[in-house]
């Protein structure tokens, strides 16, 4: 039963996915034969792109963490889009931003990242994971549905240079 679970969730996530991929594919010009293939993105330039994570990009820059994703990793990133922020008691977000704030900011943006590259085939399998913040997410499929603590993930597998994107919409907030 477990098994056909799994094998629901991986095969929804594929599904959910599929969009994507092809989107992306049909977005770039056919490469020319004497042309090299473009190098993929790193989880930092590879959500900017997507147009949907600018508050998550103007975050990670006032919590000075941009180069800390740009890195070599690799990272598991369940990156909360712009409207997961907008769900947030207004002002929330303006305050977050204010550089006496920047360690509370810190905090909750390391809370959405893991060491090391988990994708949906790998999460599936865990009950929990270890944020980068120290503290850790409960991670659980309901109704076919993957869930990290209250966060839906929405789409996953956004494949980076330094590791993978897992798209969600809600922003996790770290225990007290």
């Amino acid at each position: 039963m477990r098994a056909s679970i799994r094998w629901m969730v991986v095969s929804s996530l594929t599904l959910a996915l599929a969009p994507l991929a092809y989107a992306q594919c049909a977005a770039r010009p056919a490469a020319a034969a004497d042309k090299p293939a473009e190098a993929p993105k790193d989880i930092v330039d590879t959500a900017v792109a997507a147009g949907q994570f600018n508050t998550l990009a103007a975050a990670l820059k006032a919590g000075g963490l941009v180069e800390t994703l740009k890195a070599a990793g690799p990272f598991t990133v369940f990156a909360p889009t712009d409207a997961a922020f907008a769900k947030l008691p207004k002002g929330t977000v303006e305050e977050l931003l204010k550089p006496e704030n920047k360690e509370k900011l810190v905090a909750i943006l390391t809370y959405h990242v893991v060491a090391g590259k988990a994708t949906s085939a790998d999460v599936v399998k865990i009950d929990s994971a270890k944020t980068v913040n120290g503290k850790s997410v409960a991670i659980k499929v309901v109704d076919g549905k993957v869930k990290v603590n209250d966060a839906t993930v929405t789409a996953a597998d956004v494949a980076a240079s330094n590791g993978v994107i897992h798209i969600i919409d809600t922003v996790l907030l770290p225990p007290q």
